[in-house]
């Protein structure tokens, strides 16, 4: 009935079938950003925040959210990821935090998901912690960056801004 791969022929949700795909590497990479004041730039810079390091716990929050995506997102598989590295990056300039999520796994589908779970638990932990200095703050531009393994294999986002 139809050409969505999680609806079965009557229409209704359904998991996809991945018995009979290949184990392969699989891999996966997403960005996003959290827009923030000066004042949040300046307290995490000079480690003034009252929550403590917070790069050290979203880091921790970001992993543990990607190893949790399919309690999260419904009809994801759950998956026994190999790897989980989350990084942050400040642009003071820009006032700007980037946080990025690398997901790796051997199995039969990817690995997406838990990289745009674990990417966004990481800046939703930031602005948890930041938020009394500026509740003002604003998530953007999350998107996975790169894809590897599968049936599609190396897949790199490009686009006229750049991001990739």
């Amino acid at each position: 009935m139809s050409e969505f791969s999680h609806l079965n022929a009557g229409g209704e949700a359904n998991m996809v079938d991945v018995s009979d795909k290949a184990i392969t590497i699989r891999e996966a990479t997403a960005v996003g950003e959290l827009h923030v004041s000066k004042a949040v730039i300046d307290g995490i810079s000079e480690q003034k925040i009252a929550k403590g390091d917070v790069f050290a716990v979203a880091r921790v929050a970001g992993i543990q959210a990607a190893k949790k995506c399919a309690d999260l997102i419904p009809l994801c598989h759950p998956l026994a990821l190999s790897k989980v590295d989350v990084q942050f990056e400040v642009n003071a300039q820009l006032q700007v935090i980037v946080a990025r999520c690398y997901c790796k796994l051997s199995g039969k589908t990817g690995v997406e998901m838990e990289a745009l779970t674990g990417v966004n638990v990481a800046l939703l932990t930031l602005f948890d912690m930041c938020k009394a200095i500026d509740p003002g703050m604003h998530l953007q531009n999350i998107h996975v960056t790169e894809k590897k393994g599968g049936k599609t294999g190396h897949w790199k986002a490009t686009d006229a801004a750049g991001k990739a």
